[in-house]
C-alpha cells in the first residue's frame, strides 16, 4: 500500500506516543506498587502487573501492527483497574497514581489505534 508524507507523518507521531506513554506506564505501575503507594508495606507483587506490557514493548519498538492491535485490547485491563483503584482506595496518593494510570491508558489507546489505522487507509475509487 503506498504511503503519503502526511500519513508517514501520522504514523510517526503516533509511534513516539505510544512509545511513551507505554513506557510510562511501565514505570508508573513499577514506581506505584513498590514505592510510592503499595498496597503492602515495602511492595507488594502486584507489580507483577507490569509484565503483560513488557512482552509487547518488542513488537511496539519494531512497530509491528498486530502488537499495536493487541495492545489495544490489552490496554483496557489497565484503564479498568485504574478506574477502580481511583474510586475506591482510601489513600490519596494512590488515588492520584491511578488516576495517572486512567489517562496514560487512554493516550496509548488512542496512539495505537492511530497507529494500526494508518495501515488499514481505504483506497479512494477513480471515476
Amino acid at each position: 500500500m503506498s504511503s503519503t508524507p502526511e500519513l508517514e507523518s501520522t504514523r510517526k507521531k503516533a509511534y513516539w506516543v505510544t512509545v511513551s506513554s507505554l513506557l510510562a506506564l511501565i514505570a508508573l505501575c513499577v514506581a506505584w506498587e513498590l514505592f510510592i503507594a503499595p498496597i503492602r508495606p515495602g511492595g507488594s507483587w502486584l507489580v507483577l502487573k507490569v509484565l503483560p506490557l513488557l512482552l509487547i514493548v518488542p513488537g511496539i519498538f519494531k512497530q509491528r501492527v498486530r502488537t499495536y492491535q493487541a495492545t489495544s485490547l490489552l490496554v483496557w485491563l489497565y484503564f479498568a483497574e485504574g478506574a477502580t483503584r481511583a474510586s475506591s482506595d482510601p489513600a490519596l496518593a494512590s488515588q492520584l497514581m491511578a488516576g495517572l494510570e486512567v489517562l496514560l491508558t487512554i493516550v496509548l489507546f488512542a496512539s495505537v489505534s492511530i497507529y494500526a489505522r494508518t495501515y488499514k487507509v481505504p483506497k479512494t475509487k477513480v471515476a
